[in-house]
């Protein structure tokens, strides 16, 4: 059945106006952060040391409550996360994210946050978004007005429980990554010690002199078709650096497409490093690729020497990534300086006991491998079925 925003929810309203920053503790108040990375974030919340509340009662957040951004960055418009309600908690609902209450006779809330986050409805979005110059914004008229496929409750009780059965398998996955990510990182503190205060008085040298060569990619001209036809090289965009090794990306070019730009074929075993994009704000992502590759302008290779194994080059990166991107700078994208990069002092252990840290990575990596491909069937079963049920 077809209904509209509006017949499905009896209430969508902005949250209080709160000036938040001023004053600390009391009550925390929801801001746009709260719902950063598609979920409720507790840690990520504003406070204005409200300790009354009686004021704000109508503001309460409460079980089954829904959040959407509608004022903020194009690809962020729509975002919704779903309240779920801990113990003896009070959240006040703070400006610039919408409250949708559902009728909950006609729409499970857990099955519109999956609607709203499908093709079909995000496309409606776009539709009646108004983009200014640092944001962009769509008003509650105009949302209310949108139609959404909204089956029996029973079954969207049942699309609920597959998904959210998904959601659970995929962010298992994400720990078991996290936890060998954690292991390495663990091994490579018990050998080396600390790699940016060099505890252990290891030699150092800059990540310049470390490497043969250091270059960045290059996009071949998208209005030459033939660049990208039959296309069998990989080109690497940060969409790609999702995982250590690289062995394929989304989109590939051509030898012509190589001839006729600043992309150059990356020999196998150099280290890749993203070093302009929004996801520099969190992470630094690294890897290493297994294949011959060619990379975009946001991305950086590394061609490690004689004094330094790839591997281990690649691990401290991520040993440093903390203070790397604490000089994250946003110009027109977030990015790392890369002259202080090429600066930065790295140490340099024995080869050779950088070859007993690499060897004793070998099994983590294949259960890393193991994990990921787990992981990626999931998520592409995930993404099947939201195709399936929310267009």
């Amino acid at each position: 059945m077809i209904k509209t925003i509006d017949e499905c929810f009896f209430q969508i309203q902005n949250g209080a106006n709160i000036k938040q920053g001023d004053v600390d503790g009391g009550f925390p108040i929801t801001r746009i952060e709260t719902t950063a990375n598609d979920k409720f974030n507790r840690d990520r919340m504003g406070y204005a040391g409200i300790t009354d509340i009686s004021k704000y009662e109508s503001y309460v957040l409460e079980e089954g409550d829904l959040l959407m951004s509608h004022i903020n960055s194009v690809q962020y418009l729509g975002r919704t996360v779903l309240y779920v309600k801990e113990a003896d908690e009070t959240i006040i609902h703070g400006m610039n994210l919408l409250r949708l209450k559902a009728r909950r006779d006609v729409i499970n809330p857990a099955y519109a946050r999956y609607c709203f986050y499908g093709h079909s409805f995000r496309s409606k979005v776009g539709n009646i978004t108004k983009k200014s110059v640092n944001q962009a914004s769509f008003a509650v008229k105009d949302l209310k007005q949108i139609k959404i496929e909204v089956p029996s409750l029973s079954e969207q009780d049942q699309i609920v429980k597959v998904l959210d059965k998904l959601q659970n398998l995929i962010a298992m996955r994400n720990d078991e990554l996290s936890a060998l990510d954690d292991f390495i990182k663990a091994r490579f503190v018990e050998l080396f010690g600390d790699a940016i205060y060099n505890d252990k008085d290891w030699k150092t040298d800059t990540v310049d002199n470390l490497c043969e060569e250091i270059y960045g990619g290059g996009t071949p001209s998208k209005a030459h078709s033939e660049y990208y036809e039959d296309g069998d090289i990989p080109w690497v965009s940060s969409k790609d650096m999702k995982t250590d090794v690289l062995i394929d990306s989304q989109i590939k070019i051509n030898q012509l497409g190589v001839d006729n730009s600043t992309a150059k074929i990356v020999p196998i075993n150099s280290v890749i490093m993203v070093i302009r994009s929004g996801i520099l704000k969190h992470t630094l992502p690294v890897a290493i690729n297994a294949v011959p590759i060619t990379v975009n302008q946001d991305l950086k290779v590394f061609i490690p020497g004689e004094r330094v194994l790839t591997r281990f080059l690649a691990v401290q990166f991520k040993m440093h990534e903390k203070d790397i991107l604490s000089g994250v700078r946003a110009v027109t994208a977030d990015n790392i300086e890369f002259n202080s990069l090429k600066q930065r002092k790295l140490i340099v252990p024995p080869i050779e006991l950088q070859k007993e840290y690499v060897s004793s990575l070998e099994q983590i990596d294949k259960s890393k491998v193991a994990v990921q491909k787990a992981l990626d069937e999931t998520q592409l079963l995930f993404d099947s079925l939201m195709q399936k049920y929310f267009g």
